[in-house]
C-alpha cells in the first residue's frame, strides 16, 4: 500500500488535493478573491489591472513585451488594449521606425486607478506576507518562479 506522500517508482498520479496543477488553480483562486473585489469597485477587469501595473512600474513599451509581462496572450492584449485606449486608460503610438510595432503607455486616468487603489493592493499582499511570513512567502516567490524559468 502507498503511503499519502510516497512516491512510487511507476507512473503515479497524485490525489486531486496534492496535484500541483489544482493546488495553484485553488490559491489562484483564493489569492485574487480580495483582488478581483478591489478591481469590480474600480471598474476594471484583472487582464486591465495587470496591464497598468506593469506601465506604472516599468514605463512605455512594446505591445509584445507588456502581453508577455503581464501574462497575457497577444491577441488578448490587441482587443484589451483597444478597449482600455477608448477608455483613456492607456495611450498608443506607433514606432516610428517600424510602423507595425507600437508602444503602449499608462495616461494620467490609467496612473490614477492605480493610485487610488495602491493602498488597498499593498494591503492585501501584506495579509498574505504576513500569513506565510517574510522567509516562507519569498520562498514561495522564488519556487514558483523556478517553476515558469524565469
Amino acid at each position: 500500500m502507498v503511503q499519502k506522500n510516497e512516491i512510487k517508482s511507476e507512473p503515479y498520479l497524485p490525489e486531486t488535493a496534492r496535484s500541483l496543477p489544482i493546488v495553484l488553480m485553488r490559491a489562484r483562486e483564493a489569492v485574487m478573491a480580495p483582488i478581483r473585489q478591489m478591481l469590480n469597485e474600480s471598474g476594471i477587469s484583472e487582464q486591465q489591472w495587470r496591464i497598468l501595473r506593469v506601465l506604472s512600474e516599468s514605463g512605455a513599451q512594446d505591445a509584445s513585451r507588456l502581453a508577455e509581462r503581464a501574462c497575457i496572450l497577444l491577441p488578448s492584449m490587441t482587443r484589451i488594449s483597444r478597449s482600455m485606449i477608448e477608455k483613456g486608460l492607456i495611450a498608443r503610438e506607433t514606432d516610428g521606425e517600424d510602423r507595425r510595432r507600437y508602444t503602449v503607455s499608462i495616461t494620467p486616468m490609467g496612473q490614477k486607478i492605480i493610485d487610488d487603489n495602491l493602498p488597498r493592493a499593498a494591503e492585501i499582499a501584506a495579509g498574505y506576507r504576513a500569513k506565510l511570513g517574510d522567509e516562507r512567502f519569498e520562498m514561495l516567490l522564488d519556487l514558483l518562479q523556478e517553476l515558469d524559468g524565469s
